[in-house]
């Protein structure tokens, strides 16, 4: 059993069921506005209703579903004006977590980093992109917990929480995705270098990236 594998086989069945809800919320499978059929996912996730709804609270409290009166739930829907909003945010706090991570690494870290963009870099080479996002955004959360600030994860994780699908879709254009490749091989340069405003630099950017990507997206639906 992988790590991944033994990590859901520890989870409860709510929150088991909201980890592959949140998969296919991200994955596009379930899209922004999608109305959630309980029967037809009770079946799909092999799980009763009970916990279903249970991981439907979770991931309402998460950001990504609310919860209508007498109509069930529905994946949450962004305006481009929520977009830009959160991304702007969600820039600062990626920006903070890099100067503060380019403090604190260690040689084990980039060890760990260097082997995380082999994999991603891996994935991307063969078009696979959910391997590569779920690489990819272990790197984000690597480098934000390097920060070594509970306060600044917290908020990163509850705000980057509702961007997962947002930026998961902003790869589906080869050449963006080429690029966001050649910006992670620059983050890690930079922690190599302990240089934490030239990764402030990279991490902001590449955040004005994604939000252009996805605001195209937008725009083009």
């Amino acid at each position: 059993m992988d790590g991944s594998n033994f990590q859901i086989a520890r989870l409860t069945l709510p929150e088991a069921a909201a980890e592959r809800l949140r998969t296919l919320i991200i994955e596009g499978e379930l899209a922004p506005g999608a109305r959630l059929n309980e029967r037809e996912l009770s079946e799909r996730l092999g799980v009763s209703r009970t916990p279903l709804r249970e991981a439907f609270r979770m991931l309402a409290a998460d950001g990504l579903l609310v919860q209508l009166p007498n109509r069930g739930a529905q994946v949450v829907t962004l305006s481009a004006d929520d977009v830009r909003h959160a991304f702007e945010v969600m820039a600062s706090l990626e920006g903070l977590s890099g100067e503060l991570a380019a403090e604190r690494v260690t040689e084990r870290d980039l060890v760990e980093l260097r082997d995380l963009q082999a994999e991603m870099e891996k994935a991307h080479g063969q078009h696979d992109l959910p391997t590569y996002y779920r690489v990819n955004r272990t790197i984000h959360e690597r480098i934000n917990a390097l920060a070594g600030n509970p306060i600044l994860t917290q908020t990163f994780r509850t705000l980057n929480t509702r961007l997962h699908a947002l930026r998961f879709r902003s790869n589906l254009v080869r050449a963006k995705w080429d690029l966001a490749v050649a910006e992670h091989r620059d983050m890690v340069e930079a922690l190599a270098e302990r240089d934490g405003p030239r990764l402030r630099e990279i991490l902001v950017r590449h955040l004005k990236a994604k939000l252009r990507a996805v605001l195209e997206t937008m725009e083009a639906a």
